[in-house]
């Protein structure tokens, strides 16, 4: 994409992003500047593209974090549920932290992070406590191990879903989780085909409503088994 580029520093890579129109709110761009991906990213933190972070996964574009703040971030205040299906690394379950956070403290806030590899849940927690031990301290942000297709019930409703893998196709386990006013984004398409950013919007009767966002290329969800 023509926004492409590389950071010498996590927060020249934010600029460069916001530069672009990539991030247009100053919250998203703030959870992000205090975000470093250096913690999350071994390799080319700073680079506008995805990286390998070991076990045959990758940490997404910072660019597509970027989108996915955007899109859920008025569905993100202190208070709310929101999950991370396939939170990998742990980096964008980390900016949903800091950027609800800033605008203020509230018991029930949960950013929940679930994730199916178990060397994955361990990386992610030693990254998290490695960025700032206060997140998991708090009891506000958890990961847990799971079959993210499924979901998280025990923690539902949520009022924002982010999916950072494709689905064959509308994920309605998912849907059946988010809370009346919510909004779910997720690859929908399948592996080596077209794929769309897909929006699905739960209004007050319970009606759902989606909107395509933009082309994507992903990798699927898949079971433990096959990854």
């Amino acid at each position: 994409m023509a926004w492409r580029s590389v950071g010498t520093n996590n927060a020249d890579l934010i600029r460069q992003l916001r530069d672009y129109g990539v991030i247009a709110s100053e919250a998203v761009a703030q959870a992000m500047i205090g975000t470093d991906r250096k913690f999350y990213s071994p390799r080319n933190p700073y680079m506008d593209a995805p990286q390998g972070i070991g076990h045959g996964v990758t940490i997404s574009a910072p660019h597509m974090h970027a989108f996915a703040l955007e899109y859920l971030r008025d569905h993100m205040k202190p208070g709310v549920r929101v999950l991370d299906v396939g939170s990998g690394s742990g980096y964008l379950t980390a900016c949903f932290w800091r950027y609800i956070k800033a605008q203020g403290d509230h018991d029930n806030t949960r950013i929940v992070g679930i994730e199916h590899q178990p060397e994955l849940v361990k990386l992610s927690i030693s990254n998290l406590n490695n960025d700032d031990e206060t997140m998991l301290k708090s009891g506000k942000l958890i990961i847990v191990e799971g079959d993210g297709r499924k979901g998280s019930p025990e923690h539902a409703p949520f009022n924002a879903i982010h999916v950072g893998a494709a689905a064959p196709e509308t994920p309605t386990a998912l849907l059946e989780q988010l809370a009346k006013g919510g909004r779910l984004i997720v690859p929908v398409g399948p592996e080596g085909g077209e794929q769309y950013m897909m929006q699905y919007d739960k209004d007050e009767n319970g009606k759902i409503h989606n909107t395509r966002l933009m082309g994507v290329m992903y990798v699927p969800l898949t079971d433990l088994k096959r990854s």
